[in-house]
This record gives C-alpha cells, sequence and structure tokens, in this order.
C-alpha cells in the first residue's frame, strides 16, 4: 500500500541552495575600490551650489576631490577663493581620511563594534597599513588614529594662539585646523593662491608645517616603534634605517638648494641668512612628502627643479602619508646595489639579511613607477607645448602625491588633467598595488633550467 501513497516529501524535503558565485576580490581592489568610492563621494559634495561661492566644473571638482583623497595637493582653482567654509570641511575631511587610509577607520570601526576582524579583513588592513604580522593591526590603527589627532591638535593650538591677533579667534581656529590636517597628512592643500609664500618670514609657521609632515612621512610604523622602545638599541632594524636615511636625505637636500638658491633673488636671494636657512629646509623636506612651498616652485633655477625631482621620487616612509617609491624602496636599491658591486651574495643591512624576495619587490616598485612616469610625461609632452621641465615636475608631483607644480595644472588640457587624476590615483595606491591590481600574480610550480643573459 506504501506506493499508492502519496508523497508529500517535497514538502520538508531541503531544496538545493542556488550555486551562487561568491565575489572574491584582491585586497588592493578593494582597496582601489574604497579610495575610488572616497572620489566620487567627494566629487559629488564639492559640486554642491553650497560647496562653492562660485560655480566649477565637473572636472574641476572631481580634480580636487582626487588631490584631496590622494593627499596630493595639486589644484586647478584657488582653494580659499573657490570653496565656501563646507566646501573647505569637505576637502579637509577628504584629505584625513585619505591621509589615514579608510583602512584604519575601517578596523577601528569593527573593533568599536565589540566586532571580530576576520582572517580575509585582517590580509586586507595588512595590505592597506604595509605590516608584516597581522597581531599587529589593531594596534596599528589604534596609534595611527592616536598620533593624527594628537599631532593635528598640539598644532592647531600652537597656530590659532599665534593667528589670534592678527585673524581673530573664530577664522584663527578655522585656518589652523585646515592646516594641520592638511600638513599630517602632506597634502599641501593651502588657502593662498601662491602656496606658503607669504608666511616665509614667519618661522613659527613654516616650522611646526615642517615637522608636522616630516613625521607624517617617517611612517605610523617608525613612530610606533619609537613610542614603545624609547631606546636606539631597541629599535628595529626598519626604523633605525629610516631615521638616519631621512637625517641624512633631509641635511643634504637642504645644503644643496640652500647653495643653488642663495643667490636668486626670485626664491632665498632676497632674504637674511636665517631666513634663507628656515626656507632652505622647507624646501629641501617638502618633496619628500608635502607639496607646500614657501618660495616661488616656478623660479627656481632648472638646476633645483631636477634635484627636486630626485626627492619626489624617493618619497617618504612605507605605511605613512608621503608618496614615491618610499624610502625603504630607495635604500634596499642602494644596499643592492653596492651589494652587487662588492660581489656579496647576500643584501645586508645592520647585520641582518634582507630577504630576496623584498629586494625583488623593491625592484618591482620602481620599475612600475618609473613605467607610470614614463607614460605620464610622454602623453603630456604631446597634449601640450611646454618646456620638458615643467611637464616632468608635473607628472612626477603628481605620481609621487606630492602637490608641488611650476604653476602649469591649471593650464594644461581637459585631457592631461585627466591623465593627472590617473596618476595621484595609482600613486596613492602604490605602484606594486596598482601591478597586483592589474596582474594577480600566481605562483608556478614547474622550476625552468638557469640560462645566463648579458647585463650592462
Amino acid at each position: 500500500m506504501k506506493q499508492w501513497l502519496p508523497s508529500f516529501s517535497f514538502l520538508y524535503r531541503k531544496r538545493p541552495r542556488t550555486n551562487r558565485r561568491a565575489i572574491s576580490l584582491s585586497p588592493p581592489a578593494i582597496l582601489a575600490g574604497g579610495f575610488l568610492g572616497l572620489i566620487v563621494f567627494g566629487t559629488l559634495l564639492l559640486k554642491l551650489p553650497i560647496a562653492t561661492v562660485d560655480d566649477i566644473s565637473w572636472l574641476e571638482s572631481l580634480f580636487t576631490a582626487t588631490s584631496a583623497v590622494t593627499v596630493t595637493g595639486l589644484v586647478v582653482v584657488d582653494t580659499g577663493a573657490t570653496f565656501s567654509g563646507f566646501g573647505l570641511t569637505v576637502i579637509a575631511l577628504l584629505i584625513q581620511a585619505g591621509g589615514l587610509g579608510f583602512m584604519t577607520f575601517a578596523v577601528l570601526a569593527a573593533i568599536s563594534l565589540g566586532g571580530q576582524v576576520g582572517l580575509r579583513q585582517q590580509m586586507l588592513a595588512k595590505e592597506a597599513m604595509q605590516q608584516t604580522s597581522l597581531a599587529s593591526i589593531k594596534k596599528t590603527a589604534i596609534a595611527v588614529v592616536t598620533l593624527a589627532l594628537l599631532a593635528e591638535a598640539v598644532a592647531v593650538v600652537i597656530m590659532t594662539l599665534y593667528w589670534l591677533q592678527d585673524k581673530g579667534f573664530a577664522t584663527a581656529l578655522a585656518e589652523s585646523t585646515f592646516y594641520a590636517i592638511s600638513a599630517f597628512n602632506s597634502a599641501g592643500f593651502v588657502l593662498t593662491p601662491n602656496g606658503l609664500v607669504d608666511y616665509q618670514a614667519e618661522r613659527t609657521v613654516t616650522l611646526l608645517i615642517s615637522v608636522l609632515f616630516v613625521i607624517g612621512g617617517l611612517g605610523f610604523s617608525v613612530i610606533n616603534n619609537i613610542y614603545e622602545q624609547r631606546r636606539w638599541y631597541k629599535f628595529s632594524v626598519y626604523t633605525k634605517a629610516i631615521l638616519i636615511a631621512t637625517l641624512l636625505i633631509n641635511a643634504a637636500a637642504m645644503a644643496i638648494i640652500w647653495l643653488l638658491e642663495s643667490n636668486n633673488p626670485a626664491t632665498l636671494g632676497s632674504l637674511p641668512w636665517y631666513d634663507q636657512a628656515v626656507n632652505a629646509w622647507f624646501q629641501a623636506t617638502t618633496p619628500r612628502s608635502a607639496g607646500f612651498n614657501t618660495v616661488d616652485t616656478g623660479a627656481m633655477t632648472e638646476a633645483s627643479a631636477v634635484f627636486t625631482l630626485l626627492l619626489m621620487f624617493i618619497g617618504g616612509g612605507s605605511m605613512s602619508t608621503a608618496g614615491g617609491i618610499k624610502l625603504g624602496t630607495f635604500i634596499i636599491l642602494i644596499l643592492g646595489t653596492y651589494a652587487f658591486l662588492r660581489r656579496r651574495e647576500a643584501v645586508t643591512l645592520f647585520d641582518r639579511t634582507i630577504p630576496q624576495n623584498l629586494v625583488m619587490k623593491a625592484l618591482a616598485v620602481t620599475v612600475v613607477y618609473l613605467g607610470l612616469i614614463f607614460v605620464g610625461i610622454f602623453a603630456l609632452m604631446i597634449l601640450n607645448s611646454l618646456p620638458f621641465i615643467d611637464i616632468a615636475f608635473e607628472v612626477l608631483s603628481a605620481s609621487a602625491t606630492v602637490g608641488l607644480s611650476r604653476g602649469i595644472t591649471a593650464d594644461i588640457t581637459s585631457t592631461s588633467q585627466l591623465i593627472l587624476i590617473f596618476l595621484m590615483f595609482a600613486g596613492r595606491l602604490g605602484p606594486l598595488t596598482l601591478g597586483y591590481f592589474v596582474a594577480t600574480p600566481k605562483k608556478r610550480h614547474v622550476r625552468y633550467p638557469d640560462t645566463d643573459i648579458q647585463v650592462g
């Protein structure tokens, strides 16, 4: 009889689940999407009527938002005269979010809500923060925000007190907050059309701003290591290398800029020696991280401009607000070259061996970065009838997210500005991250025989 009974098993039988494809994106792809989302959101906000004094085009809004999120500082409009208080607030928030990195805020948000950061999220945060240990992500995220807010708060208090008599409390506080955020995040955004040239004789302002972007350019892992260990012999190898290299490069750059510009009346020549020293220091340190200028960059000698290209190319420390190939990459390149010339089998630093994969990573970053620069210069030379040094300066400034310019940003073609937008975006992500995003590496399980190729 059972075979004649109707079967109602379909009422309780588990239905097969729909085979949904899980969206699997690499950390670089998610990072790119996060920064792109910030740029789009910022563009829409800056295009609102309440954000500007006079209407701006969509391209001008996009360029400004991209420059803010990538903490570059290149501008196509006068920031202080074009944007309202609301617009300037939006720019400052975009700078803060872009400078500290949206992943820092994402990790802190998960922590504050009491949630656990999963393995995939940890890998994403590790990629964003350039950390070698997953266990250090939470500590680093908290240290990043704490350091940023503390440094900016101290700077706001000092500059507000300094400007209090001349500008009044409300204006002094607003401008101090904007400059503190822009300086610590190495953004280079200013409220005057000629940069910080008006403040070149105000040593309190110039020195304070330079201290902010130098700290931001060291890298949060370095600052955190210094805070935790507080003894030179306890510092990590990376921290020691970054501190020594920063000191040597800044000192040498200051001496070279001072020597090249001391007789140039359009820059340092008309200043007394002590103001020359302060402004030479400023112009020597700003190319490696920030886009501020206390002298007319376009009036600098071509020799100084070429030397500035090198400083922009090097950049600051990893996991910092600075751009460029990063100082750690530059150190590995120098040490690798030295090891080869000395016929040494390994690259060493402070009696420690640098792994071969890090040397290859440094080479990859440099090659990709040089490729971006070449394509950018080549394209802008085709689209604009401008001197090579001006084009090269603009492209390298955008790629290194520095923001210094020889005064051609607003004059180049719209297509050229779109190219600069891409270069700023690529420079903020990092050349290696961009390379991973374009072509995700796959491990090969096949080993081929060695061969010889002539080099040099």
